[in-house]
């Protein structure tokens, strides 16, 4: 049974720093796709950033040279080091692990730049929200 247990969210100023954390059990992050998704009240769900298993990257527009996604192979745990934060940044912020890329929209399937990815396997989220 796969569980992915998100940490390190919290209330920060506009222009602070976070770094969440997802411990993983029942998959190896190493071996497969793995992501942060997030949702803001009122909105689509949509991907943040996701690591392959080959340690390539990708971010959304919004977030590309503020967020960094990371992963630690020795404790099975992925990260998403959050700076220069702005109140759009507040939402719910979900590990996900498996995560398939599509060329096209479709059920389930959740933008990050210019593909739709779906995962298999969601953390409960951990909220952050941003204040001026």
């Amino acid at each position: 049974q796969v569980q992915l247990v998100e940490s390190g969210g919290g209330s920060v100023q506009s222009g602070g720093s976070l770094r969440l954390s997802c411990a993983a059990s029942g998959i190896t992050v190493r071996y497969v796709s793995m992501g942060w998704f997030r949702q803001a009240p009122g909105k689509e769900r949509e991907g943040v950033a996701r690591i392959r298993s080959s340690g390539s990257t990708t971010y959304a527009d919004s977030v590309a040279g503020r967020f960094t996604i990371s992963r630690d192979d020795a404790k099975n745990t992925l990260y998403l080091q959050i700076n220069s934060l702005k109140l759009e940044d507040t939402a719910m912020y979900y590990c996900a692990a498996d995560v398939v890329r599509y060329s096209s929209p479709g059920l389930d399937r959740y933008s990050m730049g210019d593909a739709y990815y779906t995962p298999a396997h969601w953390g409960q989220g951990t909220q952050v929200t941003v204040s001026s």
